[in-house]
């Protein structure tokens, strides 16, 4: 497994327990580039993403601005959901995840 439904991802990161450090790439990315997210849980701004257009990676307020902002060649996650291909959450297979988290 390598997707998951949005709504589905969404609302797991916006739990912030479940879901940090997300690997994932886009399909339609000739080169694959990894990129993360996740959720730092008692900071003012915890959610972050890495492996976008800005140089740094950014951060954000809720999971919405994260999943809202165009910083994935210009377009959103959210936009792009389509093509996001999952490579690991928290360290673990998207299936082996799904197992823990979303199937116990």
């Amino acid at each position: 497994m390598d997707r998951l439904d949005f709504n589905v991802f969404l609302a797991k990161l916006t739990e912030g327990k479940s879901i940090n450090e997300t690997e994932f790439c886009f399909a339609d990315d000739p080169e694959e580039t990894s990129r993360w997210l996740g959720c730092i849980v008692g900071k003012d701004m915890p959610y972050w993403v890495g492996g976008c257009d800005i140089p740094a990676g950014a951060v954000f307020r809720t999971a919405q601005e994260l999943a809202d902002a165009p910083v994935f060649g210009g377009r959103s996650l959210r936009e792009r959901w389509d093509t996001v291909r999952i490579r690991s959450i928290m360290g673990i297979s998207p299936d082996e995840w799904a197992k823990m988290f979303l199937h116990p």
